[in-house]
């Protein structure tokens, strides 16, 4: 267990030690070009990663949640840094158990002790910007109680701004980059804001409480801004559940919870649990699919969202006009690839990247346990020609995550799933939004 540097200034130190290891490291690299001395850059890129991450992981906070959203297959840092960074979903040390009771105290009036018949002082688990605890209610009730690590919310804004410094002299050619640290800044400060997340919960819950779906219940008289209490969903994630060897039927069943869950989601035009990784869903014994931590949700510009939708039916139907003038709305190709050498490569990528992601689609069911298919999807991430900076819209960062989580989550179970009711709900929703844009101009 560690401490946890809240003021700015210990913080700024950490940044600062952490861009001079950057620094030194490329420099080094550098010179060793110069005198011709062999230096391999992928070698270079990892000991980067590695330094940012261990200096990172003691921040905690804005610093470790930028790590986790760039981790998801952004295409934009190196690979060797991905491959590293994707450790911060996994690897938080927990805070000390004092500054947990000195923090309940605070927040709620007294000590744990004092308020539970229960408290377990073992963190259940511990990410960027917070720890679970289980414990009891005086009725009998298990709760599941989120603990802010402190000073996170005050230090967000200095925690962009050094933090994006640093990623930034690792992203090329990063134009958008400042659009996409806004876009997270956006968010953190909502994500750190627990009485927000208290509402998620409730609204989540009378949307999927139901049906295969079970999620927690928001218990707001033991919740403030930086403590969340909330009832606990007894299950396993899926790396414990994988443990027990399931057979190919349970793999479906619970595949196929996910899938329906991110659909109906697309379906109801609302609001999306943007946070789709292993430690969010667990999968419980009455065989339910249960969904927590709503600290990520996400609301998309209606334009922004219909024409991420679209790009689904023209790449089975490789409408590559269709194609190219999507990719432009949403800011992927800068000029016509057909006049320009560099975006012409990113075209051809994009175009067959995309109709790979809508391979899932084309029949009635697809099965995600297939090899070859993980095989070439891995390729495309690690082989794009466009990590050398940020491309398209800011609101990629949080599509990305959801919808690629949700492939290499399906992938790691080898879930068969069936497709075609959803495909049917995103012509739907297309549809839908069509015959009101007409209404609206009638």
């Amino acid at each position: 267990m560690t401490d946890f540097p809240s003021s700015k200034y210990e913080r700024g130190k950490i940044f600062a030690k952490t861009g001079l290891k950057v620094g030194k490291n490329y420099a080094s690299h550098y010179l060793k070009t110069l005198t011709g001395r062999k230096s391999e850059k992928a070698d270079v890129n990892k000991k980067t990663a590695e330094d940012v991450f261990g200096e990172f992981t003691n921040l905690r906070g804005t610093a470790l949640k930028i790590a986790q959203t760039f981790s998801i297959d952004q295409g934009f840092l190196p690979e060797e840094f991905t491959e590293v960074m994707t450790q911060a979903q996994y690897s938080v040390p927990p805070i000390n158990r004092s500054l947990v009771r000195s923090i309940i105290r605070r927040e709620l009036g007294k000590y744990p002790e004092q308020i539970f018949d229960e408290f377990n002082s073992e963190a259940l688990a511990a990410a960027s910007i917070g720890q679970v605890h289980k414990a009891r209610l005086s009725n009998g009730q298990p709760v599941a109680i989120k603990i802010q690590y402190p000073g996170v919310r005050d230090t967000i804004s200095s925690d962009i701004s050094l933090a994006g410094s640093i990623f930034k002299r690792l992203a090329k050619n990063g134009d958008q980059f400042d659009d996409y640290i806004a876009e997270i800044e956006s968010t953190l400060m909502k994500e750190t804001d627990y009485i927000e997340e208290g509402k998620s919960i409730n609204r989540f819950h009378e949307r999927f409480a139901s049906n295969g779906i079970v999620t927690p219940e928001w218990i707001p008289e033991l919740s403030t801004e930086r403590v969340l209490t909330m009832s606990f969903i007894e299950g396993h994630h899926l790396k414990e559940f994988l443990e027990t060897d399931p057979p190919q039927e349970e793999r479906n069943h619970f595949g196929q919870l996910l899938w329906d869950f991110f659909h109906q989601q697309i379906r109801d035009r609302s609001e999306i649990h943007a946070d789709t990784h292993p430690g969010n869903f667990i999968f419980t014994p009455d065989k339910k699919l249960g969904v927590v931590d709503y600290g990520c949700v996400k609301s998309f510009p209606e334009e922004f969202f219909i024409n991420y939708l679209k790009l689904l039916p023209v790449h089975l139907q490789r409408d590559e006009e269709e194609i190219i003038r999507l990719y432009k709305e949403l800011d992927v190709l800068k000029a016509d690839p057909e006049n320009n050498k560099s975006e012409k490569a990113i075209y051809e990528f994009c175009k067959n990247y995309g109709y790979t992601f809508a391979l899932p689609y084309i029949e009635d069911e697809f099965n995600f346990g297939d090899s070859e298919y993980k095989r070439i999807m891995a390729g495309y991430t690690k082989n794009a020609p466009i990590t050398n900076g940020p491309r398209g819209s800011k609101h990629f960062i949080f599509t990305t995550r959801v919808h690629l989580g949700l492939y290499h989550f399906l992938m790691k179970l080898k879930a068969v799933v069936n497709t075609k009711q959803s495909r049917e709900i995103v012509d739907e929703v297309i549809s839908e939004f069509h015959n009101e844009q007409k209404e609206a101009y009638s």
